[in-house]
């Protein structure tokens, strides 16, 4: 009605001022019209990530001592998606190529553990207005799977390198020949949570902490449970640059 009444009083009674404020109200609806529509188009805004992962090991050894390892450094990288939920909420999954692992210095021994993973973090993002851009926090679960990885050992100029086994078990052979250091499991996950800041052009900075949940060190087959107590998980942190299109 209200739309018909202007309509009528600008076509009908020649007013110019109604003429004006007609003119406006249709750019007004035209512009609200044409920013919903492209604000429905980002219901899915893809994205590249990457950035440095500060990566330890934590749990228990055999012996039931605390593990005491160092952060050993990686980098990740990969592709992300924002799936719009409400304006301020996103679900976002990544795809990620993350290296992972620990280092360690004892009776002159330097060990370093790096272990490569496919990963895929899902995390319920909020993103409220702040400044020029806005500000990220976040939170959710990843799974990842190993799919190569080396263990270290050097002493002085001398330096011994073995590849990484993925394996959920291992015979008792198996842990006395490789005193458990060179087998992981193949498959990790645990928890995420960021936060960070993304600018309106796209560019994007976080910082992510994570902390595994699953037991990566095997099952050693036939053996008293107080030997199977040993319990090593990855944590760390993470600094991340992005650009979503």
């Amino acid at each position: 009605m209200l739309f018909h009444r202007a309509f009528y009083l600008c076509c009908h009674k020649n007013n110019p001022i109604m003429k004006k404020i007609f003119f406006v109200f249709i750019v007004a609806l035209l512009t609200g019209t044409t920013a919903l529509a492209q604000k429905d188009d980002k219901l899915v805004t893809i994205g590249l990530r990457a950035g440095v992962n500060l990566q330890k090991i934590y749990g228990k050894e055999l012996n039931g001592d605390k593990v005491n390892s160092d952060f050993k450094t990686g980098f990740h990288a990969g592709v992300t998606a924002d799936l719009l939920v409400t304006p301020a909420f996103f679900l976002q999954p990544a795809l990620l190529y993350s290296t992972k692992g620990a280092e360690k210095t004892e009776d002159n021994i330097k060990k370093t553990q790096r272990i490569s993973y496919i990963e895929l973090p899902i995390n319920l993002l909020f993103k409220p207005e702040l400044g020029g851009g806005k500000l990220l926090l976040g939170a959710g679960p990843y799974a990842a799977y190993g799919i190569s990885g080396q263990f270290k050992s050097k002493t002085g100029n001398a330096a011994i390198e073995v590849d990484t086994k993925f394996k959920n078990t291992i015979t008792p052979s198996d842990f006395l020949n490789t005193n458990n250091v060179n087998v992981v499991k193949p498959f990790d996950f645990g928890a995420n949570a960021l936060v960070g800041y993304e600018f309106n052009n796209g560019l994007n900075f976080q910082i992510n902490g994570q902390l595994g949940l699953a037991k990566i060190n095997p099952q050693i087959e036939s053996v008293s449970t107080d030997i199977n107590k040993t319990n090593t998980k990855n944590a760390g942190v993470s600094f991340s640059v992005g650009y979503k299109f």
